[in-house]
Order: structure tokens, then sequence, then C-alpha cells
């Protein structure tokens, strides 16, 4: 099983496209455990006050949650990190999120014409 961190807005891009998360996954990492940040948590909480069909039970149970790292205050920041030093790939949308985990070394899962994930790697 491979670890996949999940960023805010890499989680509405999958379901905006209305994607099956396990045939979509399946396809580019294998089975994969979801891991979410709380502070991307909590970012998610905030924008499903403002949006619907973001489907949180479903990703609350189907991932772990992941303490938020000391000494950072950034989700970006530690998704970074966490990428490069545990081999996870994040998914995400986020165009500086990406170019900054490929400078790290760190890998992503994005939602490509919102149809299918592409898993980008070094």
């Amino acid at each position: 099983m491979v670890g996949v961190l999940v960023d805010a807005c890499g989680w509405v891009a999958l379901m905006d496209a209305k994607l099956n998360i396990d045939d979509a996954m399946k396809g580019v990492v294998g089975q994969a455990e979801l891991m979410v940040l709380e502070s991307v948590h909590r970012e998610l909480d905030l924008l499903s006050q403002q949006r619907k069909g973001l489907l949180l039970s479903l990703l609350e149970s189907r991932s772990e949650r992941v303490l938020d790292l000391d000494g950072m205050s950034h989700p970006d920041e530690m998704l970074v990190t966490l990428s490069g030093s545990r081999r996870w790939p994040v998914l995400t949308v986020d165009r500086d999120l990406k170019e900054r985990l490929i400078s790290s070394g760190g890998s992503y899962i994005e939602v490509a014409s919102g149809r299918f994930l592409r898993l980008v790697e070094t």
C-alpha cells in the first residue's frame, strides 16, 4: 500500500471530476492509503461550509489523519517535507506546490483533463 498525502485543492479536484477514488488511484500507485494533515482537514472543513459535494465523510472513512509538523505553519511546507522524507506523492492541482514538490525531489498526483489521475515524479 502506498501513502498518498491529500492537499485540499487536490481533493476538491478529485470530487469535481467525479472519479472513483479507488479505481483512479489504482491506475497510478496501486492500492493507496490516503493521508490527511490536520491543517488540510481544517481547510476542507471550512471549504465544505461554502460548497456541497466534497464528500468529507468519504475522505474521513478512507484516510489516516497525520499530525501537523512542529515548527511549520503552512500545510504546503508540511506536504513538501513529508513527500520528500516518506516518498509519498501529494494529490494536488496547486501549480506552486507541484513546482516545490518536484524541486525538492517529491512527487505528486494530479487530476489531468478532468478525467484521470497522473503521477509526476522526478
